[in-house]
């Protein structure tokens, strides 16, 4: 699968423009790539922001199949990215949790979104 995960408040906390805290995703967003499934980082940011983003990917060791594109979908000159699935914290039915220990904003629950990539047989 071709795998959209947006960046603030979902694999870090929100805090914009700096990179947010770390909240799990790591871990899940690597057992995704193991399995074989293509990671695009999916993020309203660009320019000077963009590169935090794409660096943090780099320091996990998470390799991304495309950046706000996917590379595979020329049949299309729409600006939709497009994808086989979308994490996003803004996305109904996502898991989020609360710890004001690390944000004043939630964010992205990994452990129960790990649930449900297994209850779906995609991890």
């Amino acid at each position: 699968m071709v795998i959209a995960i947006d960046f603030d408040g979902t694999c870090v906390t929100h805090a914009f423009p700096n990179v947010g805290k770390e909240i799990g995703a790591v871990d899940v967003i690597k057992a995704l790539v193991n399995k074989g499934h293509k990671i695009i980082l999916f993020t309203m940011r660009d320019l000077e922001y963009l590169t935090p983003a794409v660096a943090w990917f780099e320091k996990n060791d998470i390799p991304l199949y495309g950046i706000n594109d996917n590379p595979g979908a020329k049949w299309s000159t729409s600006r939709k990215v497009y994808a086989d699935m979308y994490i996003d914290d803004m996305a109904l039915g996502i898991p989020l949790k609360m710890d004001y220990n690390k944000s004043n904003r939630p964010f992205v629950d990994w452990t129960g979104v790990e649930s449900l990539l297994k209850k779906k047989g995609i991890l």
